[in-house]
């Protein structure tokens, strides 16, 4: 019996490598207690849908982890890791640019824990430099092919945070460089490309993301993100104004291009990132769920499996958009096998578990009905959850004849 475990991270809970390993755990004592499990072959694929959580399904798929000590989204100085394969990388945004690296009292109301807690002069201010100070690092390692993971920035800055990681000069109309985050790009009277890193030539780049927001407007970075990153109605305002300013210099320096970035899909990711990405370093932006599963090689290494198993913290409709457990579950139906979800909390109905393909989905909550005591206790959690699903495996797999979004889904555990 063979069992691919390909999970994305319990929000707040655990890391996807992580949930893999609780669910093998419980599997493996399953077939321990004398069930009808024979030969049990399990092969953890930790996935993400391109924010974070990247990194983590990149080195399960055989990337080497690597660091370098670039800019926080404040100023301050962090290590932050990346992952190389021969001439190609991953970098996930918010480990040197995201809200989970705020430092403790960012913008004067940090809380400390996972992060400060951002508020309005973070909002304005941070920058995501670190993230261009990381691709430098990946082009100093060799690497050409670079995917850049976004999601849970805490900046919104256009990306210029990026193209100043990168070379770039952003300066007043007295030729003094601007301070960092998006607040400052009201001032921004010329770049200077000359110190622009030219191995970016050379380079390809992949915005996995699933944001398809414009730059500017009222579905743009400012007005659709910002709130989430600490800013005010008036800091809204002034951010789209800057980020419009922005785009204006960037035009002069680069061309119509510019301003055709700004209106593409996905320009508005991670603070305008995305923009960025786009306008300047000609990325190509695809699904983040497709990006990893294409990284990790899931479809390959689907073959000859009887069951696949995925999840994410909160199975909900959000996750039916394109999150993994759905991205998960459409290689496995190509792939002809079985497919289960678990989770922390699922808000799906049974036909809508039917209908996204998923023989069944098991819940934490089956479990254990308060939520803080599934997201405190998750790891005991799924081994249980693993050890009934492997003492259910005869009956997930019936000799693998019908399709995994055929079979009726069952109703939640009592157990």
């Amino acid at each position: 019996m063979r069992v691919v475990i390909a999970p994305d991270k319990f929000k707040g809970s655990l890391s996807a490598p992580d949930v893999a390993r609780h669910l093998e755990t419980g599997l493996h004592a399953a077939a321990c207690d004398g069930g009808q499990i024979s030969n049990l072959e399990v092969l953890t694929i930790p996935v993400a849908d391109g924010g974070e959580g990247t990194l983590d399904a990149a080195v399960g798929s055989g990337f080497a982890r690597r660091s370098a000590v670039v800019s926080g989204p404040t100023g301050q100085r962090l290590r932050a890791e990346f992952a190389v394969r021969g001439r190609e990388a991953v970098i996930e945004m918010a480990a040197a640019s995201g809200l989970a690296v705020l430092p403790c009292g960012a913008g004067g109301t940090g809380k400390g824990g996972s992060g400060g807690q951002p508020d309005s002069a973070s909002a304005k201010g941070a920058t995501s430099l670190g993230t261009g100070e990381l691709i430098r690092a990946a082009l100093d390692a060799g690497c050409r092919q670079i995917i850049l993971g976004v999601g849970g920035s805490a900046n919104t800055d256009g990306g210029a945070g990026v193209l100043q990681g990168l070379g770039a000069r952003l300066l007043d109309a007295d030729g003094c460089e601007l301070p960092p985050g998006g607040a400052a790009l009201a001032r921004l009277a010329w770049i200077d490309f000359a110190g622009f890193d030219s191995r970016l030539d050379e380079a390809r780049f992949v915005l996995a993301s699933d944001v398809d927001n414009p730059l500017l407007g009222p579905v743009g970075a400012a007005a659709v993100f910002g709130p989430q990153k600490g800013a005010t109605p008036a800091d809204v305002d002034a951010l789209d104004a800057a980020l419009t300013h922005f785009v204006d210099v960037l035009a002069a320096e680069i061309g119509p291009r510019a301003l055709r970035a700004a209106e593409a899909p996905g320009a508005g990711a991670a603070g305008g990132v995305g923009y960025a990405a786009i306008a300047v370093l000609a990325a190509t932006r695809r699904p983040g769920i497709d990006v990893v599963l294409e990284f990790t090689g899931l479809s390959d290494r689907l073959a000859g499996a009887d069951l696949v198993i995925t999840g994410e913290g909160s199975l909900d409709e959000q996750s039916l958009l394109g999150k993994t457990p759905m991205g998960v579950a459409r290689a496995a139906a190509r792939a002809g096998v079985p497919v289960v979800a678990v989770c922390g909390r699922t808000t799906l109905t049974p036909q809508q578990q039917k209908d996204s393909g998923f023989r069944q989905v098991y819940p934490l909550t089956s479990l254990e009905a308060k939520v803080e005591i599934c997201m405190a206790e998750a790891g005991p959690l799924l081994e249980q959850l693993g050890k009934h699903i492997g003492a259910e495996l005869p009956g997930l797999v019936p000799a693998n004849t019908a399709p995994a979004n055929s079979a009726r889904t069952k109703e939640p555990l009592n157990v």
